[in-house]
């Protein structure tokens, strides 16, 4: 069985639609039967020929969307939509897919304000519909084995954790090009909302902290920086914090790192040893015992638990990568939604996506570190 998807934003020219998009198809447990992919009616309507819709199920708006799909006979109408719009236009239309009764995947950070991210939990709660947000990296087979492994103690009790993620693309004013409307958006406060890179990326690198580390951040100390002339936005920063249980950590979030691409990188460490994943080689974790070798874990070794083992893909020794790791998002919530249909409880393994918890936090994050970096005080407590 294959769920019917609707997209709005994507159309032609767009980041991430088409990543989206891929990662939809991938296991063939989705079609796409209507689109509003862009607010400009010709564009959708040409991005619909483009992907094959049929002509009535290509809409302007969203309302249009949403109001008239909600209207068809339930064997018709979508059933999941999935939102790939700039930040300001999170929000309304994920509020208004859940009030039709329709299942939502939302692009991160998951709305414009905290305030709108706790209306929005409140109306998930209320839909009794399912809600997954794109942190793509928890969806890598060997992040999640780091986080089982902390979870069954291998580490001991942990002490410090680094997260980082560097890139270098905005090291120049590139808002400032014709065309380039992703550096535009992506640094303009009424779309992107109050923060740049912290808010962009900062908000990746702190839901993999708290996903690996499993240890919820309780203060935060934070400098944030603009460097390149004539920005509006932070585009560099670091944050110290605190988490629960006594450990501590240092994320870095930066969008002039000259050369640098998506190497995003996590290390923990604890009583009993350490461990380190990063993208650039995403089938390795480093497993580094206090009294021992360093040992090297691979995807697909048949060492690797349950968890990490449902998300691998590719044959042991090949390659998985970012289009994976995005389509292990779409499956696990496909495969959640079609046990409802059935009747039946969703595994572990299926259930493990980002969900509302995580896309209020990641909202709470942007708006303690934007306080913390103009305080006077050491130290922040993080308030959701």
């Amino acid at each position: 069985m294959k769920l019917r998807l609707g997209m709005i934003g994507g159309g032609e020219g767009a980041f991430i639609g088409a990543v989206h998009r891929m990662a939809a198809r991938l296991d063939g447990l989705y079609e796409l039967t209507a689109g509003a992919f862009s607010s400009n009616p010709d564009t959708s309507r040409a991005t619909g020929v483009l992907l094959g819709l049929a002509p009535g199920r290509v809409y302007s708006s969203y309302t249009e969307l949403l109001v008239q799909e909600s209207q068809r006979p339930a064997a018709e109408r979508v059933q999941v939509i999935s939102i790939v719009t700039p930040n300001h236009l999170h929000f309304a239309p994920a509020k208004l897919a859940l009030e039709h009764g329709f299942h939502v995947m939302l692009d991160k950070p998951m709305t414009f304000s905290l305030a709108e991210a706790r209306e929005l939990a409140r109306v998930v709660d209320a839909s009794g519909k399912r809600f997954c947000l794109t942190h793509t990296y928890t969806g890598y087979p060997m992040v999640k084995e780091a986080r089982q492994l902390i979870r069954a103690g291998r580490l001991g009790r942990l002490r410090k954790l680094y997260v980082e993620y560097p890139q270098g693309w905005l090291s120049e004013f590139a808002e400032g090009e014709a065309g380039n409307k992703q550096a535009a958006w992506r640094t303009d406060p009424a779309r992107s909302g109050p923060a740049g890179a912290m808010g962009d990326i900062g908000t990746h690198a702190f839901n993999l902290l708290e996903y690996v580390g499993g240890l919820p951040v309780e203060q935060l100390c934070a400098d944030l920086n603009t460097v390149v002339p004539g920005r509006r936005l932070d585009d560099d920063g670091a944050v110290l914090l605190k988490l629960a249980g006594g450990a501590s950590a240092v994320l870095l979030a930066t969008q002039v790192a000259a050369g640098e691409e998506n190497n995003v990188r996590i290390r923990a460490y604890g009583e009993l040893g350490g461990l380190e994943w990063q993208q650039a080689d995403a089938n390795t974790l480093l497993l580094k015992p206090l009294h021992g070798p360093a040992e090297i874990w691979r995807t697909g070794g048949g060492y690797v638990g349950p968890f990490a083992q449902h998300n691998t893909r590719t044959p042991a020794g090949h390659p998985e990568g970012y289009l994976e790791a995005f389509a292990n998002l779409y499956r696990n919530f496909a495969l959640a939604i079609l046990a409802d249909l059935e009747g039946r409880t969703p595994a572990p393994e299926v259930l493990d996506y980002p969900g509302i918890v995580e896309g209020v936090r990641g909202m709470a994050f942007i708006e303690n570190v934007i306080a913390s970096g103009r305080s006077d005080k050491k130290w922040t407590e993080f308030t959701v």
